[in-house]
């Protein structure tokens, strides 16, 4: 079980492991703040692959909210399709640039209460942003960091809400700006949601595998 004597020894596995997989594709974005809003919307419920193409070519047609609201709900659509919710994304996109220009100069705010104010925005995104972008403190909860630290045994929650919370308390704070990217890379190739490759994992003997009906 993963716990707050062996997390350090932990965390040092997982760098070296996800040194050999691609980062998370809105982790590209990171020196935008814009841009790592708009991308970590469209990856909401989206495969990388998908969310990254589908990022370049909205980015090629708008790259600042003022851009943004210029296009038509119809011409997002066309740009960010095929990432799941489609039309729903156009519509949050267009909102939230606006909301940004009439609210807040155009500029994505840096903090957790006013990102959260945006329609459409939810405390993953805000969180991401926040962390990611702006390199503040905080802890970004997917649906990889969820399933994983639950896994692990180090917190055990019920929602990814829930999850942030405990890890608030529990994870030490040198690592909450990390904490994500480690996780969302590992569990994409290697702690999957079914079947993960625990005989490939050198988390294995630190692993409570809960919930892990079926393993490799």
């Amino acid at each position: 079980m993963v716990n707050n004597q062996n997390i350090h020894e932990v965390i040092r596995h997982l760098r070296r492991e996800v040194q050999r997989w691609k980062i998370p594709v809105v982790s590209r974005y990171q020196s935008d703040p814009f841009a790592t809003l708009i991308s970590c919307l469209l990856s909401l419920r989206t495969k990388d692959a998908t969310t990254d193409e589908a990022s370049k070519r909205l980015f090629r047609l708008a790259h600042t909210p003022e851009a943004m609201v210029r296009l038509s709900a119809g011409t997002i659509e066309k740009a960010i399709f095929p990432v799941g919710f489609y039309r729903t994304k156009a519509k949050t996109i267009l909102s939230v640039c606006q909301a940004l220009l009439d609210h807040h100069g155009g500029r994505v705010p840096d903090s957790l209460e006013q990102l959260l104010s945006l329609k459409g925005v939810g405390r993953k995104t805000a969180n991401l942003v926040v962390t990611l972008a702006f390199r503040k403190s905080g802890i970004c909860v997917d649906t990889h960091v969820h399933r994983i630290s639950n896994r692990w045994g180090y917190v055990k929650t019920k929602t990814p809400e829930q999850t942030e919370m405990a890890l608030r308390k529990k994870l030490p704070r040198r690592y909450w700006l990390i904490f994500n990217d480690l996780l969302v890379t590992f569990g994409q190739n290697l702690c999957h949601p079914t079947s993960p490759w625990c005989s490939r994992c050198r988390l294995s003997p630190f692993c409570a595998k809960r919930s892990v009906a079926r393993n490799r």
